[in-house]
C-alpha cells in the first residue's frame, strides 16, 4: 500500500490511496482541471481511479467531486448526510455509506469512522490491505474515545494539526470563524495532535503525515514543536503536507530518511 496527497489545507484537500490494481481519492476539493495536474504529476490518471471516497461536505473536500465522477464515470462513497448538501445535489453515481460500516473496494478493505466536526454526518477512514493499516484523520474538533481506539495501530498516518490557538486568536478571521474553528467539532490545535499520539497505540506507526495545517493560523515550526518530547517520533518518519504540493508517493514502511527526521514534502 502506499500513498499521496495532491494537497492538503483549507484551500482544498486530496489523497491517493493505491494497493495493487487498486486506487482510491479521498476528497477532491480542488478543480478539474487541478486534479488532473496534479494527478498527473503522481504518475497517474484519473482513469485508474476506482473509487472517491468523501468525508465531509466542505468545499474544500468536495469541490471537485462532482465534475471528477461525471468526467471518469467514478463512484463516490459518502454517507446520507454529506449527500444531502445541496454542493453536491447534482451528483449521480453515489454510495452511501454509514459510518461505523467496514467496506472493501479491489484489494482495499475500508472503516468508516465518525468523528466531531461541524458537518452533516462527517467521518474519516482507516484503510486495511494485509496486515497494514493507514489512517486518515483530519477535520475533527476534539479527541473522543472512539477516535482513539479506531486509529490504534496504524502504520501509517495523515493527522490534523490545523492551527495554534494564538496565531488563530491573533488572527485575520471574524469572531464567529475563530470560535468555530477553535470549538469542539472544529479542527484540532497543535497540542491536541500531540495528545492522541500520546493516548493512541502507536506501536506500529513508521511514517506520519502533518496534514491540513492553517496557513494563516499555524507555523510547520509550532507543529515541529509539539512533537518534540513524543516517545513514538524516533521511530517514525515525519513528513509535512503542503497546501500546493501535498506530498509525493510513499510506501508504508518504506524509510528513506533517518528516523526521527522531519521532512518538509512539496
Amino acid at each position: 500500500m502506499r500513498i499521496a496527497s495532491l494537497g492538503s489545507g483549507s484551500k482544498g484537500n486530496a489523497t491517493l490511496v493505491q494497493a495493487g490494481d487498486t486506487l482510491i481519492l479521498i476528497d477532491c476539493g480542488l478543480s478539474l482541471r487541478e486534479i488532473d495536474t496534479r494527478l498527473s504529476a503522481r504518475g497517474v490518471s484519473a482513469k485508474q481511479i476506482d473509487a472517491v471516497l468523501v468525508t465531509h461536505e466542505h468545499g474544500d473536500h468536495c469541490r471537485g467531486v462532482t465534475a471528477l465522477s461525471d468526467a471518469y464515470g467514478l463512484p463516490v462513497f459518502l454517507t446520507a448526510g454529506t449527500a444531502a448538501s445541496d454542493k453536491l445535489a447534482a451528483l449521480n453515481r453515489r454510495v452511501l455509506i454509514r459510518p461505523g460500516d467496514r467496506f472493501a473496494i479491489g484489494d482495499l478493505t475500508i472503516d468508516v469512522v465518525p468523528v466531531p466536526h461541524d458537518a452533516r454526518e462527517p467521518v474519516q477512514f482507516s484503510i486495511h490491505h494485509g496486515a497494514s493499516k493507514l489512517g486518515v484523520l483530519t477535520d475533527l474538533g476534539s479527541i473522543t474515545p472512539h477516535v482513539v481506539a479506531a486509529f490504534s495501530g496504524c502504520d501509517a498516518l495523515v493527522l490534523e494539526f490545523n492551527h495554534d490557538p494564538g496565531m488563530l486568536a491573533n488572527g485575520p478571521y471574524p469572531r464567529s470563524v475563530k470560535a468555530r474553528v477553535g470549538g469542539d467539532y472544529g479542527h484540532l490545535t497543535n497540542a491536541q495532535a500531540r495528545q492522541f499520539l500520546d493516548h493512541t497505540d502507536t506501536s506500529h506507526l513508521r511514517t506520519l503525515f502533518v496534514a491540513h495545517t492553517s496557513q494563516q493560523n499555524n507555523d510547520p515550526v509550532l507543529a515541529e514543536e509539539a512533537l518534540h518530547g513524543w516517545a513514538g517520533l524516533n521511530a517514525c518518519l515525519v513528513i509535512h503536507a503542503t497546501q500546493d504540493g501535498g506530498f509525493d508517493w510513499v510506501e508504508l514502511g518504506e524509510r528513506d530518511i533517518a528516523a526521527g527526521d522531519i521532512a518538509q514534502a512539496s
